[in-house]
């Protein structure tokens, strides 16, 4: 599917939907990382505009066997003021089985759920229990967000984590495709209180395994 083709699908679904549905286009053939975004439509839903920079799913996208990833339908994201959004991703392959473009539906139900009072009455996704994903303007946000992610599930400040836990949150990291983003190693190894040379060498570790 060419890229007019698929912006005239994403137009006919926002309009479908009205104002709280943000339908949006990365292209993942786009040279710089940080501005992966072509196209948007009700951009106000999450703040985002075309040549802002990618989400989570677009690193996934990019670190990941195209074979195993499938289109992820329902899932719950956040927006930085806290708006929950119901999203959908849909990947967009090239003829060589390559993905080239996704396309994302963002719809904002955060009315609905304060009308309804609670989540669980609203919806019946599998996934509603878990943590929605922070959506991000530009990679330097994204970085920061994979990073809190990273530590999260241990509980104490990085200066407390073990050598064994600093390399399970290195190892989501790289399984996030964190580095991917461009001086990402120098953030994170500063962030860790380690050098870089230690950084890779926690990679190194984690690929062996």
């Amino acid at each position: 599917m060419n890229l007019d083709s698929l912006k005239n699908i994403a137009h006919a679904i926002a309009v479908q939907f009205g104002s709280n549905c943000e339908v949006l286009i990365h292209d993942l053939s786009v040279e710089k990382l940080s501005s992966s975004i072509v196209y948007i439509e009700n951009g106000h839903v999450s703040n985002r505009k075309i040549g802002d920079g990618p989400s989570h799913v677009v690193l996934e996208a990019l670190n990941s066997d195209p074979e195993t990833l499938t289109d992820r339908l329902g899932y719950h994201t956040q927006t930085k003021d806290g708006r929950t959004l119901k999203s959908s991703t849909i990947y967009i392959r090239d003829e060589e089985g390559k993905v080239r473009y996704i396309l994302s539906i963002n719809f904002d139900i955060t009315g609905l759920i304060m009308a309804a009072g609670s989540l669980t009455s609203v919806t019946s996704n599998s996934e509603q229990t878990e943590e929605a994903e922070k959506i991000t303007n530009d990679v330097n946000e994204l970085l920061d967000d994979l990073i809190e992610r990273s530590v999260k599930p241990f509980g104490k400040p990085v200066a407390y984590m073990t050598k064994e836990e600093k390399t399970q949150a290195i190892r989501f990291l790289n399984d996030s495709g964190a580095f991917l983003i461009t001086k990402s190693g120098d953030k994170v190894s500063k962030y860790f209180g380690i050098s870089k040379y230690t950084l890779y060498s926690y990679i190194d570790v984690n690929k062996k395994n």
